[in-house]
């Protein structure tokens, strides 16, 4: 039987404080080693933040190198439906959850922190996604962009329930109030997702720095005509050109062939 081709993948992320924050509460990863892309955006204050965000990377890059360490075998390129990649990048999201909520319960000062985690972990053939809060994933094929991930915010819930439109929740003053977070509280439900890689697709994992101020049309205009390495200084970069108002990050990801 003939193997499925594997898509190499190339990435390339950058953080920027924005243009009305004095410090940055994101923090990403990109570990191409890993093949594993980490967005997280902080909250809790000046420290706590910043803390927050740090913790959920480095907790979630040390758990997935360690699970690999353990069970190489489960890293191999193979079905979707019967990875364990799931089910590892699920347990990596939730031991850093864990991992802030000790800090906080030992720190004053850091007490009350959390932060977004959205990470994604690519075997050749498939995308996982990990995702709790509002930062985001989306794929962009073929011309077309989709989040794949799903807002925690109570805007996102407001729109569900059908009470305001989606212009009304890009406008509303509530737009960055999240309903789950890592490490607020010991344990946090996770959502888990999967799809196939098809050449020369683009994974772009985001804050809400970004998409605040970044429609998904412009996120797929800049994605699709810039090289790799200037399409997330560009997006960056026009973000802050209509004010900054958040810290900005973001991760592009290109599939070959």
């Amino acid at each position: 039987m003939v193997q499925p081709v594997l898509l190499p993948v190339t990435a390339h992320g950058l953080t920027d404080v924005g243009r009305r924050r004095d410090h940055n509460e994101d923090a990403l990863l990109v570990d191409d080693d890993l093949h594993l892309y980490v967005v997280a955006d902080g909250m809790g204050g000046h420290a706590g933040g910043g803390t927050a965000s740090r913790l959920a990377v480095e907790t979630i890059q040390r758990t997935v190198r360690a699970a690999r360490a353990r069970t190489p075998g489960a890293f191999n390129p193979g079905s979707a439906e019967s990875s364990a990649l799931p089910g590892i990048l699920r347990g990596a999201v939730e031991q850093a959850c864990a991992v802030i909520y000790a800090a906080a319960q030992a720190d004053p000062e850091l007490a009350g922190m959390g932060t977004t985690a959205t990470a994604v972990l690519v075997d050749g053939r498939s995308a996982f996604v990990a995702h709790v809060g509002d930062s985001r994933c989306y794929l962009l094929r073929e011309g077309r962009i989709r989040q794949i991930s799903e807002d925690h915010s109570l805007v996102a819930e407001q729109v569900k329930a059908g009470a305001i439109t989606a212009d009304e929740a890009r406008n509303s003053r509530f737009k960055n109030i999240i309903t789950r977070s890592v490490g607020f509280e010991r344990e946090v439900k996770v959502d888990v997702m999967a799809f196939a890689l098809a050449p020369r697709d683009a994974v772009v994992v985001c804050c809400d720095g970004l998409t605040n101020l970044v429609d998904d049309h412009e996120i797929l205009r800049i994605v699709t005509e810039a090289p790799l390495a200037e399409a997330a200084a560009r997006l960056v970069a026009l973000a802050n050109a209509r004010g900054g108002d958040d810290n900005i990050t973001v991760i592009v990801l290109r599939t070959g062939n």
